[in-house]
């Protein structure tokens, strides 16, 4: 059984062998290949730049946050001083 197994593995190494070198050898396989090459530098890049924008985006969801903050009904900062001041005053007492 294993003499059976290492027969088929070592086919399987002689053809994919020979199905590389007849790409190799086809007419472009260069222009393929470089292309493939710089795929790879290029990918690289396309991530490093994304990772720059995931920064950004916590930033801005950030600022987003604090001007929706600012930005609330001026009206009800108001309302919600005067209920300060007037918790702040003691209550009248009745003699």
């Amino acid at each position: 059984m294993a003499e059976r197994r290492q027969d088929l593995l070592g086919r399987l190494a002689d053809i994919s062998e020979e199905a590389i070198q007849r790409l190799a050898d086809a007419p472009g396989a260069d222009r393929a290949l470089q292309a493939l090459k710089g795929l790879g530098d290029r990918v690289d890049e396309l991530q490093r730049r994304t990772k720059g924008f995931e920064e950004l985006e916590k930033r801005l969801s950030a600022l987003e946050k604090r001007v929706d903050g600012l930005s609330k009904p001026a009206g009800g900062a108001r309302s919600g001083t005067r209920a300060r001041a007037a918790k702040s005053t003691p209550p009248v007492k009745k003699p």
